[in-house]
Parts: structure tokens; C-alpha cells; sequence
């Protein structure tokens, strides 16, 4: 169960919020997952199942057209030889299928074997039959098959060695002869060559979507295993941490503190760090919140001028070499958002800016108005981002090097907390450099988030 500890300076007091929402929340997006995994699986699946059954409806196609072929280029044959013996073809068919690459030839009347083998050329020829075959013709007087011959197509370097003792008598028969296409069921496949490269391009395909599924699960435990060791660690840290705060602060107000002045400094400066450690590791629940998306915002129509005026009042507060400006033509923008993450996505630009900039940093926060809605720009007169680094600051846990190797603060999950928290408002934030130096961050507010 996600236990969401907050941490409040006035009074220290803490508030546990335990929600089966949450656990339902995290479930439901496990299972929206797990729905797309599966309807691209079967999708894949699918189109791979129809690439199947159309590879066996063009194999079914390719063996039927080459069987009729064969078919009428052996009744040609049939009819020629009749014809030179000027006798008359008899209506029942004299070709028989044995198999499906040998066929029986009963010609029924006397014929040559090298007329035979002409006949058989020109006629596979015709019907552009490209295909090794080889035959051989009944001889009555020894009543043995005697080998013809066998016949390359040319050019073919994938030729077969004769079979003589493939072919064999058949009962009740005189005059015929036998045909056999040794490298028919090769000719299938190389005819279809390109039924096999799709199928096997999707396939390919298909492997590597199961094995990325594999790496996106595995990734995603550790994905979460790694949230809940955060929380788990800034949870942990939140008690003894608060403990440290009270009795400090209990302390620094006892006379005996107050009258010395080293205990004094040395009491301010446990207070200061802890302070700052706290605000780290709220920053970090806030994050490990929005990213596991189970922040739940409380909208309601506040003066968005006001929010960053108090920004600039409290920045100018903590860092008094900073000069920070709001400027607007509006002084009553009136926005429908979360105030208080608002506020802290604005006073952590300017932060960043102070933090990142020069000595005196100065931070223009100007409000204007667009076609649809209005928009934000933070400006400042710091260093700039190098065009390598600019894509990545919103990244978590991205810092970008500086070439002085200035000390600065922080996890690098600032600007992500930013963009997290503009998205789920479903505002846009962009980040550019200025043309003379600084950047310049720009969050667009659409209309149907003003009032």
C-alpha cells in the first residue's frame, strides 16, 4: 500500500494518506499495458496468420498451374505422335498422375524415342515449362523401363543425377511412356520466393516484438522497484528528519543556546541543512507522485499574476543578489489549476535560473496573451545550454555539466517535477536559448484552463 507522507514547516505536522485508489490506479495502468501487449500481439499474429493462409491458397495455385502445364503440353505430344502414325486418338485420357512429379504416358501405338524427346522439348517449351525432367519408355521386348534421357533447363547450375531406378513398369500397359520432374517441389518455392520473404520478414518481426515485450516487463519491474526503494528510503528518512527539526528548533530557542554564540551558529546551521535535506526529499515524493501519476489535482480559479508576484517576493527573500520582475499588460489573469503546484513549478524555474546564473542573475517573468490562450516566459541572463544538452533538461535525474565545475545542489528532478505537473494540467513547456545569452522557458495555458 503507497503511504504518501507530506511535511509541513509550521507546526511539523505530518499527514498519512493510504488509499486503495491508488493501488487500483497502479493496477489499471498495469492492465491498460498489458491490453496494448496483447492487441499488437495478436495483430502481429494476425497478419502473419493471413500471410500463412495466402502463401498456401499461391503454393495450392502454383502447383495446380503447373500441373495443367504438364498436363496439355503431354496431350500435344499424345496427339503428335498419332498423328504421325495416322492413327486415331482414343477419347479416354492416356496421361496418368502417379505422383505429383511423375507422370505415365500410355500412348497405346508405336513411337521413337529421339521423336519422343523432340516432341517433349518443343512442347514444354510452349507452355513455358522451365523445368528439369528426364523419362524413359517401356520396352516390350524386354519388359524393362530403358532410360531416356535427362533434360536441363538451361543455364541451371542445380542439377540433379539421373534416377533410371525411379522408373517403374507399369501393369497392363504396351506403348508408353514415363515422365519425372525431379526438381518440381524446388520450383515451388523458388517461385514463390517472395511469399517466403514476407513471411519471414514478419516472422522477424514477430520475434522481436516478444522479445521487446520481454525487455519492456523486465524493465518495467525494475522500474518499480526502483520507485518503491525511493519512497521507501525518502519515507524513512522523513521521521528521524522531523525528530532532528523539533528538538533543534526546541533548542535554539533555550537560554542557555541563545546566550552563546557559537552553540548558536552551530544550532542555525543543523536547522539550515535540515531544512534543506527536507526540501530535497519533498521534492523527490513529489516526483515519484506525478510519475507514478497518482497526484490528484485541486483545481480552482486563482490570480495567476498574484501566484508569480509571491514567486518573485519569496525568490527575492532567499537570494538577495537576484532581481526578479513580473511583467504583464493583465493584471487579472484568472487560471482554473492546481495553485499550489503551480507555484512550486514557478518558484522552481526561477530557482534554477538563480542557481545556474551569474552572480547578479536577473529573471523576467512576462505574461502575454495568445491566439489560444496565454503564455509564461521565464527569462534570464544565465550561461545558456549547450544545443547537445537543451533536449534533455526535463529528462529526471538529467543535469547538465558546467564547464566552471560550480558545486550546485540538487538530484536533477527540478525541471522534471516542472513538466510532470504541465502535463497532467495539460499545458505545454518549452525551453529555448535567447539570441544575446540565457534561456528562456515557455509554458503554454490554454483556454480551457482560464476562467
Amino acid at each position: 500500500m503507497w503511504c504518501a507522507i507530506f511535511y509541513s514547516n509550521i507546526g511539523f505536522k505530518f499527514t498519512f494518506s493510504c488509499t486503495l485508489k491508488q493501488i487500483a490506479f497502479q493496477r489499471l495502468k498495469f492492465n491498460k499495458l498489458n491490453i496494448i501487449v496483447l492487441i499488437g500481439l495478436l495483430a502481429i499474429v494476425g497478419v502473419l496468420i493471413m500471410q500463412l493462409v495466402m502463401l498456401n491458397q499461391a503454393y495450392s495455385f502454383e502447383k495446380k498451374e503447373v500441373a495443367e502445364k504438364i498436363h496439355f503440353a503431354l496431350q500435344d505430344v499424345v496427339a503428335k505422335i498419332y498423328r504421325d502414325n495416322e492413327s486415331e486418338q482414343p477419347a479416354e485420357s492416356p496421361i496418368k498422375k502417379i505422383s505429383e512429379d511423375y507422370y505415365v504416358v500410355n500412348v497405346d501405338d508405336t513411337f521413337e524415342a529421339e521423336i519422343l524427346e523432340i516432341y517433349l522439348k518443343n512442347e514444354f517449351q510452349k507452355v513455358k515449362l522451365d523445368m528439369d525432367y528426364e523419362y524413359a519408355i517401356y520396352n516390350c521386348g524386354s519388359d524393362e523401363m530403358v532410360y531416356g534421357e535427362y533434360i536441363s533447363v538451361p543455364g541451371n547450375t542445380n542439377k540433379k543425377q539421373k534416377c533410371a531406378n525411379c522408373f517403374t513398369k507399369r501393369p497392363g500397359l504396351v506403348y508408353y511412356f514415363a515422365i519425372r520432374f525431379p526438381q518440381l517441389r524446388y520450383s515451388y518455392i523458388t517461385s514463390l520466393q517472395q511469399y517466403w520473404i514476407y513471411t519471414g520478414v514478419l516472422l522477424l518481426v514477430l520475434v522481436i516484438y516478444v522479445y521487446s515485450v520481454l525487455l519492456l516487463l523486465k524493465q518495467k519491474k525494475y522500474t518499480e522497484l526502483q520507485k518503491d526503494f525511493i519512497n521507501n528510503m525518502t519515507h524513512e528518512f522523513k521521521t528521524p528528519l522531523s525528530s532532528i527539526l523539533i528538538a533543534s528548533n526546541y533548542a535554539a530557542k533555550q537560554e542557555a543556546i541563545e546566550t552563546n554564540p557559537k552553540l548558536s551558529k552551530y544550532l542555525k546551521i543543523i536547522i539550515e541543512q535540515s531544512n534543506k535535506l527536507n526540501q530535497h526529499i519533498e521534492r523527490i515524493l513529489s516526483v515519484a507522485k506525478t510519475d507514478s501519476g497518482i497526484v490528484a489535482l485541486e483545481k480552482r480559479s486563482f490570480n495567476i499574476t498574484e501566484a508569480l508576484e509571491l514567486v518573485r517576493d519569496n525568490a527575492s527573500l532567499k537570494f538577495e543578489n537576484a532581481t526578479v520582475t513580473v511583467t504583464t499588460a493583465n493584471s487579472n489573469y484568472m487560471v482554473k489549476a492546481d495553485e499550489f503546484h503551480f507555484y512550486n513549478i514557478a518558484y522552481n524555474i526561477v530557482e534554477n535560473a538563480i542557481k545556474y546564473g551569474p552572480v547578479q542573475p536577473n529573471i523576467d517573468i512576462a505574461i502575454s496573451t495568445v491566439n489560444r490562450g496565454i503564455e509564461l516566459h521565464f527569462k534570464d541572463n544565465g550561461p545558456g545550454i549547450a544545443k547537445e544538452h537543451i533536449d534533455f533538461v526535463f529528462d529526471r535525474f538529467y543535469r547538465v555539466p558546467r564547464e566552471n565545475k560550480k558545486e550546485v545542489e540538487g538530484f536533477g528532478i527540478g525541471l522534471f517535477y516542472v513538466k510532470k505537473i504541465c502535463e497532467l494540467h495539460g499545458w505545454k513547456i518549452s525551453i529555448q536559448n535567447n539570441a544575446d545569452k540565457g534561456i528562456t522557458i515557455t509554458i503554454h495555458i490554454p483556454k480551457t484552463s482560464l476562467e
